[in-house]
């Protein structure tokens, strides 16, 4: 029989535009060379200008989903995206209490590129009592940690109390994404038992969607190959870098979408 590779599930909305979310998360898995799985939470009706409507998938068939793949494939690692609603957040974190996958990364989403929102208000406290103490890796933007924590991020302090405080809401690590920062440089930083870690890269002159989609999907990708989580967040934050580097416009939109 031919090889058969490690197996990531990405439990997230759909892109109907293809940039992010479901599509940009099954795009990185192949790309990383890992067979991708999903359960779909919502359908966003969105192109590179903006977000027009947002479905929420009825919970009880968001419970199949999860259940059928997890009762026939040995997943190796689960990254959860936009989760949109509270009833959805505490179904998925009491799914991912149920199921233990060996990895969980939780990538925070709350606004879209373009501005919409695309998590409720009760959802962000369903995320930080239920979903968050479950998460291997952390993954908010700036806005997003600002957002969890009810407090400004702006100084290298900041930043460091930041990733003290997600880790004591229960993750196990967290990489505080640097892209909505100023300078030349992104700056990622990445905050575990061990202590800090900086991952640097050129700030790029372009506007990228579904970075942050394709960032965890890469860490999960790479922790189902058996990847430590320093080197998987290595290795994901270099693969996003170059595919922003190469991205390209297929819409009307301002907006870059990455070159897998």
């Amino acid at each position: 029989m031919p090889h058969t590779p490690p197996i990531a599930l990405t439990i997230a909305g759909s892109d109907s535009g293809g940039g992010a979310g479901i599509q940009a998360d099954l795009k990185t898995f192949h790309a990383r060379g890992v067979h991708g799985l999903s359960a779909i939470t919502a359908i966003t009706s969105q192109n590179t200008r903006g977000v027009t409507a947002v479905h929420a998938v009825p919970l009880a068939h968001v419970r199949q989903q999860i259940g059928a793949v997890f009762d026939d494939f040995p997943i190796g690692a689960v990254k959860t995206g936009m989760l949109g609603s509270a009833g959805i957040v505490r179904l998925v974190a009491r799914e991912m209490r149920r199921r233990q996958p060996a990895w969980l990364v939780v990538d925070p989403v709350m606004i879209a590129t373009s501005g919409a929102r695309l998590l409720t208000q009760d959802a962000v406290a369903a995320m930080l009592d239920e979903l968050v103490p479950l998460a291997d890796i952390l993954t908010p933007n700036l806005p997003e940690a600002e957002a969890l924590l009810g407090q400004p991020i702006k100084t290298a302090k900041d930043f460091d109390a930041a990733g003290a405080a997600l880790l004591a809401l229960g993750a196990r690590a967290v990489l505080l994404k640097g892209g909505h920062g100023t300078g030349r440089e992104v700056v990622d930083r990445y905050y575990d038992a061990r202590g800090r870690l900086d991952i640097r890269h050129p700030r790029l002159p372009r506007e990228g969607h579904g970075t942050g989609c394709t960032l965890a999907s890469a860490m999960a990708a790479e922790l189902a190959k058996g990847r430590s989580p320093r080197t998987a967040v290595r290795l994901a934050s270099a693969y996003v870098h170059k595919a922003l580097a190469n991205g390209y416009r297929p819409g009307g939109g301002q907006l870059d979408v990455l070159r897998h």
